[in-house]
């Protein structure tokens, strides 16, 4: 199942406000991920998935990496990446190679929150911009973010668009997944969601 949506920019706090004035909701504080010069900030879209507003965090110096999703590369924020969760992550890297797709290994990843807590969590390595490939999450032992009293902005639908769509449907189908994905010149995803007023708004 879905995870959560990544919304990712060059400058964290212009992402948030951007979602802000968007949605009229503000995605609160997660944390930072240490060493990867990255902090996030989220908001539950409802039936255990949330969004991710991810950009360099100021508190860190420079990666010696780059950081994830593109950020480095992205001159405005953008939805640019999807996970999906599982409870076995190496089960489902073996069937998922086993039919055509290859996510990645799994890796350890940390954040830390404001209060000082460390959650860690495992995941396939981030696709790269443009595949529409999600990457999957899978969270332990550790508590799920949605666990955390998020500010809410219900998720109606997830759709997506590609110049090769059966490239995307490839992957979707070996993972027993399901996206729409309209052919266009730009791979991008969309997510329409709901205002606390009861409006639809996209975040492209």
């Amino acid at each position: 199942m879905l995870d959560h949506l990544v919304y990712a920019g060059p400058d964290l706090a212009e992402a948030v406000a951007r979602v802000t004035a968007l949605t009229g909701v503000m995605p609160a504080p997660g944390g930072s991920h240490v060493g990867l010069g990255t902090a996030n900030h989220l908001a539950d879209l409802g039936a255990g998935m949330y969004l991710e507003v991810i950009g360099p965090d100021p508190a860190q110096p420079a990666p010696e990496t780059p950081r994830p999703f593109g950020i480095d590369d992205l001159t405005e924020p953008a939805l640019v990446a999807w996970a999906v969760r599982t409870t076995d992550l190496d089960t489902t890297i073996a069937d998922a190679r086993a039919h055509g797709f290859d996510p990645g290994d799994a890796r350890e990843m940390s954040r830390e929150t404001a209060d000082g807590e460390v959650l860690r969590w495992r995941l396939t390595p981030p696709s790269a911009p443009g595949t529409l490939h999600p990457f999957l999450i899978d969270w332990g032992g550790t508590p799920h973010p949605t666990t955390r009293g998020l500010p809410s902005i219900p998720l109606l639908m997830v759709t997506g668009t590609h110049p090769d769509p059966d490239s995307v449907l490839a992957v979707t189908d070996a993972l027993g997944l399901e996206l729409l994905v309209r052919r266009a010149p730009k791979a991008g995803l969309s997510a329409a969601l709901r205002t606390p007023e009861g409006r639809q708004v996209a975040l492209n």
